[in-house]
C-alpha cells in the first residue's frame, strides 16, 4: 500500500523569485495592522478592561454548569462573559465587563452585580455567593503591561535562542518574522474588533512557538545545505532548503487545521477568538518562515563561509609544523 504524499518528493518552487513582491505585501499589512490598532484601537475584554467578578460555588452540585451560567449571565446584555472554575469544581468565577458609561460609578456597578447575583439566585437555587470584586482600571491595566513584557521577552528569547545556534544574521530574519506574525494578528483583533482578553495572549504565544518551530527547521535545513552546497548561489540554496522542509510544514499545518476548523466554525462563543488566532496564525507563521524569514538572509549576508570554523593562529601554526602550508 502506497502513502499518500500531499508533497512530492521533487517539488523545485522558486519560492525566492517572488521575494520582493511578498516583502513589500508584508510590510503594507504590517504597516496597516498598527494603523488599525493605533485607530481603531483593541476591543479589550474583562481582564484588560476592568469589570465586576462574582465568585460563587453551587452547593448541591458536584460540578458547577457552567455552560449554562454563560449562557443565563449573557442574555442581560453585558456582553459574552468569562466563566471559568475557581478552586472546586462546583465553584466559579464570573466576570463582566462593565458598560463605558458605568466603568467608574461604583454604585452603577454594584446595581449590574446585584442584577446578576438574583438572577443566578432565581435560576439555581443552590447558588451560594462567595465574593464579590470590581476589577479596576489599575489592575486590567497591569495585565496589559505585563502581558506586552510577556510578549517581548518570548520574542528577544526566541531571537537570542536562534543567534546562538546559527547566526547573529538567523536571529535578526526569525525576530522580523515573529514580528510580521504578532502584528497581523493584532491587525485581525483590531480591525474585526474581537474581544481581546488573556486567552488572546496565549495564542500569540502559542503563535510565536509555532512559527519558531516552522523557522529553525527551515534554517537547520539552510544551515546544512550552507555546507553541503559551497558553490551553489545562495537563493537556489534557499529555494532548495524551503523545497526540502515543505512536505513536513505542509503536514504539520494540515493536522493542525483538522482539529481547528470544526472548533472555529461549531465551538462555543467563548474560544472563538483564542482559535480564529491560532489558526490566522498557522497561516502567517507558514508564510514568514518562508518569505519573511528565508529571503532576509539575502540581505543581511549570509554565505557559504558563514558556518565554516575560523582558524585561529595555533591551527595555521600546527598546519604549517605539518607542511600542509
Amino acid at each position: 500500500m502506497r502513502l499518500l504524499k500531499l508533497v512530492p518528493d521533487d517539488t523545485n518552487i522558486p519560492f525566492l523569485k517572488w521575494r520582493v513582491p511578498f516583502f513589500v505585501v508584508s510590510i503594507i499589512l504590517i504597516v496597516a495592522s498598527w494603523v488599525a490598532v493605533a485607530t481603531q484601537g483593541l476591543n479589550y475584554g474583562v481582564d484588560f478592561a476592568g469589570g465586576q467578578e462574582i465568585r460563587a460555588t453551587f452547593t448541591e452540585s458536584s460540578a458547577a454548569p457552567i455552560p449554562e451560567i454563560r449562557e443565563t449571565v449573557g442574555a442581560l446584555g453585558y456582553g459574552d462573559p468569562v466563566v471559568q472554575r475557581f478552586g472546586e469544581p462546583n465553584q466559579v468565577s464570573i466576570r463582566v465587563r462593565l458598560p463605558d458609561e458605568v466603568a467608574d460609578d461604583k454604585e452603577a456597578a454594584d446595581r449590574i452585580a446585584e442584577q446578576i447575583t438574583s438572577t443566578l439566585q432565581t435560576n439555581y437555587p443552590d447558588f451560594q455567593l462567595d465574593g464579590r470584586d470590581t476589577v479596576s482600571g489599575k489592575v486590567s491595566g497591569e495585565f496589559r503591561e505585563r502581558a506586552v513584557y510577556a510578549l517581548l521577552a518570548a520574542m528577544l528569547a526566541v531571537a537570542i535562542y536562534i543567534w546562538v545556534r546559527f547566526e547573529w544574521q538567523f536571529g535578526v530574519g526569525a525576530l522580523f518574522a515573529l514580528f510580521h506574525d504578532v502584528s497581523l494578528t493584532l491587525g485581525m483583533f483590531a480591525l474585526f474588533q474581537i474581544e481581546f482578553s488573556l486567552q488572546i495572549i496565549a495564542a500569540i504565544l502559542a503563535i510565536i512557538g509555532y512559527s519558531l518551530n516552522d523557522t529553525i527547521v527551515v534554517y537547520d535545513r539552510i544551515r546544512e545545505n550552507l555546507k553541503k552546497y559551497r558553490k551553489m548561489p545562495l537563493p537556489e540554496l534557499l529555494d532548495l532548503s524551503v523545497n526540502e522542509t515543505l512536505a513536513r510544514t505542509v503536514m504539520t499545518s494540515l493536522t493542525l487545521l483538522i482539529a481547528l476548523i470544526p472548533l472555529l466554525l461549531f465551538g462555543p462563543a467563548s474560544l472563538f477568538g483564542l482559535v480564529a488566532a491560532i489558526v490566522l496564525g498557522l497561516f502567517v507563521g507558514t508564510y514568514s518562515s518562508v518569505y519573511m524569514a528565508a529571503p532576509i538572509l539575502l540581505w543581511l549576508k549570509v554565505n557559504s563561509d558563514s558556518f565554516i570554523p575560523r582558524e585561529n593562529v595555533a591551527d595555521r601554526q600546527e598546519r604549517i609544523a605539518r607542511g600542509e602550508l
